[in-house]
């Protein structure tokens, strides 16, 4: 199906309430041309519930170039444990030497983590989704009450989507709660971050991620020192109250 034959809006009506499996096998039955996005927990329930239904599904993941060790040995991890060939995605190169030569290592700190994360994580993402009609997405409304609360479980990717063509993304764990992931994790073995067993609940960059404490909310270990209704790293730049 072409993008412009499919009503995300109808779509994501009609699947609101249905299971992320069923959310994955729409998004698989409708795009031949179409990928997930991997980072975290929820990208590897994704996954695991993917493989099971085509083996050959397509997965990229962003590689910073400022992660934690952790989380480049569990990238590996799950290429193998799912014998995929996970497309790895670089910032360019240039403009990267261009930011810290004028600007150090943790200009973020000073003036905002928007221009860092554009660099080395949202422009190889656009570069990637240009080559693609649909992708799919870990987003929960509970990770992030300010700025992912109203996540359809399908919809039309406005931030990337360009004028010759709709870009549509499938949200499928948008319904579950940190508690079904982590469920979900354990009942089928599934690989996870060993900076989970450290206190880290979203992880992102290393000078971005911190452990939380008990009963702190996951995303309050993210850009901890700005606004919480900023908190996005512009990969869902939509989700940001204008």
């Amino acid at each position: 199906m072409t993008t412009e034959n499919f009503n995300p809006e109808q779509q994501a009506n009609e699947y609101e309430n249905q299971s992320p499996v069923a959310i994955i096998k729409l998004a698989l039955e409708n795009f031949d041309n179409i990928a997930i996005s991997f980072s975290g927990a929820e990208d590897v329930v994704l996954i695991d519930m993917a493989t099971k239904i085509n083996p050959d599904v397509k997965v990229f993941s962003l590689d910073t170039g400022r992660l934690h060790a952790e989380t480049y040995r569990f990238i590996e991890q799950v290429r193998e444990h799912y014998s995929l060939n996970i497309d790895v995605l670089s910032p360019d190169t240039d403009s990267v030497q261009n930011l810290v030569r004028e600007k150090g290592l943790y200009s973020f700190y000073k003036d905002g983590h928007k221009e860092c994360c554009g660099i080395r994580k949202v422009i190889p993402l656009r570069r990637k989704l240009l080559t693609l009609d649909a992708w799919i997405t870990g987003q929960r409304k509970d990770q992030s009450p300010d700025t992912r609360n109203a996540i359809p479980v399908v919809e039309r990717d406005n931030a990337f989507s360009t004028k010759d063509k709709q870009l549509i993304k499938f949200n499928p764990l948008s319904n579950w709660s940190s508690s079904e992931v982590w469920d979900y994790i354990r009942s089928n073995n599934v690989p996870f971050n060993a900076l989970h067993e450290q206190g880290f609940m979203s992880i992102g960059c290393e000078p971005c991620t911190r452990a939380v404490l008990p009963n702190q909310h996951e995303r309050e270990g993210r850009w901890w020192w700005e606004e919480a209704t900023q908190k996005e790293c512009g990969l869902h730049e939509g989700n940001l109250k204008k």
